[in-house]
C-alpha cells in the first residue's frame, strides 16, 4: 500500500508538472508563429490625465532652465576688498592666455570665483585642468551648471 502511495505522489508532484509545461510551451510557439504570420499590432495605454498635465509641467520647467548639469574648472576664488577687480584680472590674463576658452566670473557670498569652460563629462574637464594647471597651479575640477553645446 505504501508503495503505491509513494508511486502516485512521485507522479503528481515530479511528473505532472512537467507535462503542463510542455504544453504551455507548445501554445506559446503556436501563438508566435500566428504573431509572424500577422506582423500588424496595436497597443492601447489607458492612463490617468494627471500623468499629462505633470508632464506638461516638467516640460515647461526644463525649458526655463538656462544650461545643464556638467563640470568647469576653477581657476580662482577670492573674498575681501577688491576681490571683484582681482577676478576680472584674472579673466582678462586668461583670455589673453587661451583666446578660444571662455571664463566665467560668478559671487556665491562672500567670494568671487572664476571658472572656465564648459564640459559635460568630467574626464573632459580633467583633460583640461592638465592643460591650464602650469599656469593655474590651484585649478581644480567642479560641478557645475553649463551652457548648452554648440550645435554645429
Amino acid at each position: 500500500m505504501r508503495i503505491i502511495f509513494f508511486g502516485l505522489l512521485f507522479y503528481f508532484l515530479l511528473i505532472t508538472p512537467f507535462s503542463f509545461a510542455q504544453e504551455i510551451a507548445t501554445q506559446n510557439t503556436d501563438q508566435q508563429v500566428n504573431a509572424d504570420q500577422n506582423p500588424v499590432g496595436q497597443v492601447k495605454v489607458y492612463q490617468d490625465s494627471r500623468v499629462d498635465s505633470v508632464l506638461k509641467k516638467h516640460i515647461e520647467y526644463n525649458m526655463q532652465q538656462n544650461g545643464m548639469d556638467g563640470y568647469r574648472v576653477q581657476i580662482f576664488f577670492d573674498a575681501g576688498n577688491n576681490s571683484l577687480n582681482r577676478a576680472n584680472n584674472v579673466v582678462e590674463k586668461f583670455q589673453l592666455l587661451y583666446p578660444s576658452d571662455t571664463a566665467y566670473v560668478s559671487f556665491s557670498e562672500p567670494y568671487y570665483k572664476v571658472r572656465v569652460g564648459d564640459f559635460r563629462t568630467k574626464l573632459d574637464a580633467e583633460g583640461y585642468l592638465q592643460e591650464v594647471l602650469p599656469d593655474y597651479p590651484n585649478a581644480f575640477v567642479i560641478k557645475d551648471r553649463i551652457n548648452f553645446p554648440k550645435l554645429d
